[in-house]
């Protein structure tokens, strides 16, 4: 049996892509092994967002011609994208393809494998005008899935390339998301959680900014489906018939993850974000009033070009303001072909090292104090078929996003129970117990 190693870098999207991937592979009569493995061939799914993120890349590339100097190496998705010149110059790559014609990897690798060089044209972020059709029929992990509904983005953040490596907005088609959800449903996945490059702008390109709304109703009354959740959402993207749909199905997780990257209105201006400090507030006051307590989660970029010291301490109360119960922390990184790569006041590296763990430290007190906001209450949690590493104990995700320690047995893994919040553990974990399976009653 040939085998094929994958090694997936940055978002769920690519995450979920090679998923696809791997299907089309196993569908082939493949074998999928450990990337640190010898394979037959290996696929380096890219990512394009930082300069680090396409040095890695590279460096995968390579490392697996030299695990094996006979297989074949392709690199695809973002990077190859935005740089397919740079990409095909990297010694050891004899598969180029962009986030374009991912469904033809099997059919690709193989005239290379046979000696024929495929002609893979790499679209320009413009014509890439479809949306590719990826649907995974078995994931590795079975209790949380996510499904890919989106691709591309439209908002030109001047931070960000990824317009330009996934092309504008392209939404895909209810009725097969709804299908592959069943079928997935049906092989034991309790909770999806949706996911796109833009989410929020699921079928804007169809003229119908209630699509996202349209599809939740629809997978909300799918049988033996348990949680659906939203990856992430642009707060300018949260409308009323949104939320009134959160608070009134209870499939729906009471979680909203909305980017803020900064909370300073000048760096927000300067990232070209399409909100203000007060527009977030007031859509943040929104959800609180519709939806009883809820996980508000968020990403915060600092050390953009110009967040001096008064513009880092605007962000930190901003942020510390809104409460948060999670935040994602990044230093900026400036990537070659954005306008932020090219801005003046470019922040040192130990600036940007002292930002980020100030929020850290942030980011832990708002989880404690997150968790200890909801110890002895009840919380549906779908139980995880592994084990957490650390402790041994079963662990799962409450439906308000805390991530919870159960002492039981295995007999509860794939199933939707409810659990009592008894203790935290730590800022990253609280302890539960069972009290009872949903599917009991």
């Amino acid at each position: 049996m040939k085998t094929v190693a994958f090694h997936t870098l940055g978002c769920k999207v690519n995450q979920y892509e090679s998923e696809a991937m791997m299907d089309l592979f196993k569908k082939a009569g493949y074998e999928i092994v450990d990337f640190a493995e010898r394979a037959d061939v290996y696929v380096v799914n890219s990512c394009t967002v930082t300069n680090e993120a396409a040095r890695k890349s590279r460096q995968l590339a390579r490392r697996a011609k030299r695990e094996n100097p006979l297989a074949t190496v392709a690199v695809v998705g973002c990077y190859t994208q935005v740089s397919p010149e740079e990409v095909q110059k990297i010694n050891g790559v004899d598969l180029v393809i962009g986030t374009a014609r991912r469904g033809d990897i099997v059919k690709l690798v193989e005239e290379v494998m046979a000696g024929r060089k495929p002609s893979v044209d790499i679209l320009k972020w413009k014509e890439l005008t479809d949306f590719e059709e990826l649907k995974v029929n078995e994931f590795r992990e079975t209790t949380r899935a996510y499904i890919k509904i989106e691709e591309g983005c439209n908002q030109f953040c001047s931070y960000c390339i990824i317009p330009y490596a996934r092309g504008p907005v392209r939404s895909r088609d209810i009725e097969s998301v709804v299908q592959e959800v069943k079928n997935l449903v049906a092989q034991g996945v309790r909770e999806i959680i949706l996911t796109g490059t833009h989410l929020g702008a699921y079928g804007y390109d169809w003229d119908d900014d209630e699509s996202l709304v349209k599809l939740l109703q629809k997978l909300a009354v799918i049988e033996g489906l348990g949680h659906i959740r939203l990856s992430s959402i642009e707060v300018t993207e949260v409308t009323d018939s949104l939320l009134k749909l959160i608070s009134s199905e209870e499939k729906l997780c009471p979680h909203l993850h909305l980017p803020l990257q900064s909370g300073s209105d000048k760096i927000l201006r300067k990232m070209r974000r399409p909100y203000t400090t007060a527009d977030f507030r007031e859509v943040v006051e929104d959800i609180r009033r519709k939806i009883p307590d809820p996980a508000l989660t968020t990403d915060v970029i600092v050390g953009f070009p110009g967040e001096e010291e008064e513009y880092f301490q605007e962000s930190y109360n901003f942020i510390q303001e809104i409460g948060f119960s999670r935040l994602h922390v990044f230093p900026f990184s400036p990537r070659e072909g954005t306008p932020a790569a090219r801005m003046k006041g470019q922040i040192p590296g130990d600036i940007k090292k002292r930002y980020s763990k100030k929020l850290r430290d942030l980011n832990k007190e708002l989880m404690l104090a997150y968790q200890r906001r909801h110890l002895g209450q009840v919380r549906e949690v779908i139980i995880e078929e592994r084990r957490d590493q650390e402790t041994g104990l079963l662990t799962g995700m409450t439906d308000n996003y805390i991530r919870v320690l159960i002492d039981d047995d295995d007999s509860y893994q794939g199933r939707l129970v409810k659990v009592e919040l008894t203790a935290t553990h730590n800022y990253e974990n609280a302890l539960g117990k069972i009290i009872y399976s949903k599917q009991e009653f």
